[in-house]
């Protein structure tokens, strides 16, 4: 279901617009310029409305945080609470995956977060998912050497996929969980998105692995 827009959106982004990150004359986001910390850069793909953005940005007050999200009126909500909670460290971008390695900087992350991404169930719509081969290879331009991906989905199917998906396009995997709030050692520092809390809540079980280029 499509979001309804919401009301004074204009008005509202206004408000938060210091913390929208700049592109240069090329459209590649200004980094360095744009935080007034000096730490590794950690990019999160689809922040939805921010709580796991802002969570990690208490977590790691020194690093460069930039949260990415197609839909205007979430990215809004998660610039809002971003905003509200008063953290320095998060800039944010509008924008569609697809054209990430355009956008973020050659070998500027060093560690990338996909929380939840869609799983686009039929096959016809493989290629969409964020653990696709084609997105695999836009990350390899944007990781920094021994740069991580973090990805967390309650799907299942997904969840394997994106198993065969990595090792088949030159990534090693550790930290493979299929039950994330169950393990003491994986849950200690885990940050739950909104949609985390809910379908945990209802007992979804939450798979987690780590990945880095080989």
């Amino acid at each position: 279901m499509r979001m309804r827009p919401k009301k004074n959106r204009d008005k509202r982004m206004e408000k938060v617009e210091k913390l929208f990150i700049p592109l240069d004359e090329n459209g590649c986001a200004v980094i360095d310029e744009s935080y007034n910390v000096e730490g590794e850069l950690f990019l999160e793909i689809g922040c939805g409305k921010g709580a796991f953005i802002t969570g990690l940005s208490k977590q790691y007050p020194d690093n460069k945080l930039l949260a990415v999200e197609l839909v205007p009126d979430v990215l809004m909500m998660a610039m809002e609470k971003a905003d509200r909670e008063e953290v320095n460290n998060v800039r944010f971008l509008n924008a569609n995956a697809e054209n990430i390695a355009d956008i973020i900087p050659a070998g500027s992350v060093s560690r990338l977060y996909l929380n939840f991404s869609d799983p686009w169930p039929k096959k016809r719509n493989a290629k969409r998912r964020l653990t696709s081969p084609l997105f695999l290879e836009r990350y390899k331009k944007i990781l920094a050497p021994k740069g991580k991906i973090f990805f967390k989905t309650d799907n299942k199917g997904l969840f394997d996929y994106s198993l065969e998906s990595f090792v088949n396009n030159g990534y090693s995997i550790t930290d493979i969980c299929f039950d994330l709030h169950a393990d003491d050692v994986f849950s200690t520092d885990n940050i739950e998105t909104e949609y985390e809390k809910n379908f945990s809540a209802k007992g979804f079980l939450i798979n987690r692995l780590v990945a880095e280029i080989r």
